[in-house]
C-alpha cells in the first residue's frame, strides 16, 4: 500500500459530517509537524482549522481544503460501509474519497517527499485546512484568511484540492468560479376551502407564470472564461398536507450561478421586477393581489486567476506527470478559492476526478491518489525551488 493510499485511508475512517472534523485534522498535523511545519490550530465556533507554514520567504505556496464531508446518505446505497475504507477493482471507495480526502493524502505525501530531496527550499509552503467547506462556510476558510490578513501574512500561490477533474486525473482545472446568489421567495394570498374559489386567491396558481419567467429569463451570455448565468429553482413548498385547504403562502427556493457580467444586487433588481410584472398580471376581479417578499444571500462572488505562475505550474506538472494537456475551466459549484482570490493570491483548484463527489459509493482511482501526489509534488518544485 502506497503513503499516500494508506494515508488517504487513515482519514477516510473519521466520521468527519460537516461541520464536525472527527480528528483527520490531527492526524495531518502529526505530520507536518515532524516535517518542520509551525502549525497553528484556528478554532472558529464549531469549526475546527488550522494553518501550517514552513519558511518565512517568499514566495508562498498553499494548499486548501476540508476534511469535512456531505453525510453519505441512505447506506443501502453503498456497497460498503462509507466510513470504511475499502479498496475494489482499483478503487478506493468511502464518503470523500474523491471530496476531498484523496486530495489531502496527496498533499501531505508531496510534502513529504519533495522536504526529503529539498529541505531547504528558496521559498514557503502552506496548509491551509477547514471543517466547515461542505456546510455554511462561515467559521472555516474565511475565518481563517481574515486571521492570516491581520497578521500580516500573504498568501502568493493556492492550489485548492478540490476535485476539479471531469474523465479522468487533470484532464481539467479551475481557474476561476461563478458567483452564488440564494433567494427565497414567499408569495402570500389568501387561504380558505377550496369548495369557495372567489374567497380565496391561491399562491400556488401564481407559482407557474412566475418560475416560467425566471426560468426562461437570459441573464447573460457569459464570456471566454465563464458559461451563461443560470437559475435553477431547488425547492417549493405550500400547504399542510390537506386536499381541501387552499394555503395562503407557498416558498420557492432558487440560485444563481453568475458571472462576472452581472452583480448581485443587479440580478436582486431584475427578480424583484419579473415577480412583480407577473402578480399584476394574476390580479382577480374580487380585489385579492398576492403580495411577496424576497430574501437574499450571496454565498460567493465570482473570481478568476489569469494565466500567470501558478496557472503555468500546474500546467506544466499535469503535462510533465499524466503526459496531457490540460483545460481551465471556471464552471460546476463553489469552492472556498472564493475567500481566498480576493486577498490578490493566485488560485488554481486541482483535485480527483468528480464523478462520484456527493452520491453513495464514493470513490477514486487508487493509481490517481499516486499521480496526483507526484503532479503536487512537481508544482512544489517549480514554485518554491526558484
Amino acid at each position: 500500500m502506497s503513503a499516500t493510499l494508506e494515508l488517504a485511508c487513515e482519514l477516510l475512517r473519521c466520521p468527519s459530517v460537516t461541520p464536525t472534523d472527527a480528528g483527520c485534522q490531527e492526524i495531518m498535523i502529526a505530520r507536518l509537524e515532524k516535517l518542520g511545519f509551525r502549525v497553528r490550530r484556528l478554532r472558529f465556533g464549531a469549526v475546527d482549522n488550522f494553518w501550517a507554514r514552513l519558511g518565512e520567504t517568499e514566495p508562498l505556496l498553499v494548499f486548501a481544503g476540508h476534511t469535512d464531508v456531505v453525510p453519505p446518505g441512505s447506506l443501502e446505497q453503498w456497497h460498503s460501509d462509507p466510513f470504511t475504507p475499502t479498496v475494489r477493482d482499483g478503487y478506493l471507495y468511502g464518503r470523500g474519497a474523491a471530496d476531498m480526502k484523496g486530495g489531502l493524502a496527496a498533499m501531505i505525501t508531496a510534502c513529504e517527499r519533495f522536504l526529503a530531496a529539498h529541505p531547504h527550499p528558496v521559498g514557503s509552503i502552506g496548509l491551509l485546512i477547514t471543517s466547515d467547506e461542505e456546510g455554511e462556510a462561515r467559521d472555516g476558510t474565511v475565518k481563517v484568511v481574515e486571521y492570516l490578513q491581520a497578521g500580516g501574512e500573504r498568501m502568493d500561490y493556492c492550489l485548492v484540492g478540490e476535485p476539479s477533474s471531469h474523465s479522468r486525473l487533470g484532464d481539467e482545472v479551475k481557474n476561476g468560479r461563478r458567483g452564488s446568489l440564494n433567494g427565497r421567495l414567499i408569495l402570500r394570498g389568501v387561504g380558505g376551502h377550496v369548495a369557495y374559489p372567489h374567497r380565496v386567491k391561491n399562491p400556488i396558481h401564481a407559482c407557474g407564470p412566475i418560475i416560467t419567467a425566471l426560468v426562461t429569463e437570459v441573464w447573460d451570455h457569459g464570456d471566454d472564461c465563464f458559461p451563461p448565468t443560470s437559475l435553477q429553482i431547488s425547492n417549493i413548498h405550500a400547504g399542510a398536507g390537506t386536499v381541501n385547504v387552499v394555503p395562503d403562502t407557498v416558498e420557492i427556493l432558487f440560485n444563481l450561478r453568475f458571472s462576472p457580467a452581472v452583480t448581485a444586487p443587479g440580478l436582486q433588481a431584475r427578480i424583484e421586477q419579473i415577480v412583480d410584472t407577473q402578480i399584476l398580471n394574476e390580479e382577480i376581479g374580487n380585489g385579492h393581489v398576492l403580495q411577496y417578499s424576497l430574501e437574499w444571500q450571496v454565498s460567493g462572488l465570482p473570481f478568476i486567476t489569469p494565466p500567470g505562475e501558478l496557472l503555468a505550474a500546474v500546467t506544466g506538472a499535469v503535462r510533465a506527470e499524466l503526459g496531457i494537456e490540460t483545460q481551465a475551466s471556471t464552471g460546476g459549484g463553489t469552492s472556498d478559492g472564493r475567500f481566498i482570490a480576493p486577498t490578490g493570491a493566485q488560485v488554481v483548484e486541482l483535485g480527483p476526478v468528480s464523478a462520484t463527489i456527493h452520491k453513495a459509493d464514493e470513490c477514486v482511482s487508487v493509481e490517481d491518489l499516486d499521480r496526483l501526489s507526484r503532479v503536487y509534488e512537481c508544482v512544489l518544485s517549480k514554485l518554491v525551488l526558484r
